[in-house]
């Protein structure tokens, strides 16, 4: 799976407990009729991948859903979900007219001195 967006913002990498879990977030804001702000987190050794990204960047994050049950000390089943990244990317912005590449100015092509105004092709239209 993968989310698409431009980012809101990089978290600085947070650890925890005494074995040095590592974890660094990041808010993506899709570009979709009702954007929403997705935060996906980085853990270990990804946290790494967030270093030369910047907010308002565009960009692509392959994610796994992660899911996790919690029994409290009152006996009440609790599940949560988390987003992690595993794989970062920058996206260029697509030109508005799709997929077509660039146009270059008139100015790149080379004028035509050559054409006779009398010459007639061959050409039956």
């Amino acid at each position: 799976m993968e989310v698409q967006g431009r980012i809101k913002m990089v978290g600085e990498t947070q650890t925890f407990g005494s074995n040095g879990f590592r974890k660094r977030e990041i808010v993506v804001t899709t570009e979709e009729q009702y954007p929403q702000h997705i935060m996906v987190e980085f853990v270990q050794d990804k946290c790494d991948l967030l270093n030369s990204y910047q907010a308002g960047q565009q960009v692509k994050i392959n994610i796994n859903l992660r899911g996790r049950e919690w029994v409290n000390p009152q006996g009440e089943t609790k599940y949560f979900n988390s987003i992690q990244g595993w794989r970062i990317e920058a996206v260029q912005a697509q030109a508005a007219s799709g997929d077509m590449p660039p146009v270059p100015p008139t100015e790149a092509f080379e004028p035509v001195n050559d054409l006779n105004e009398g010459d007639n092709d061959d050409l039956p239209f």
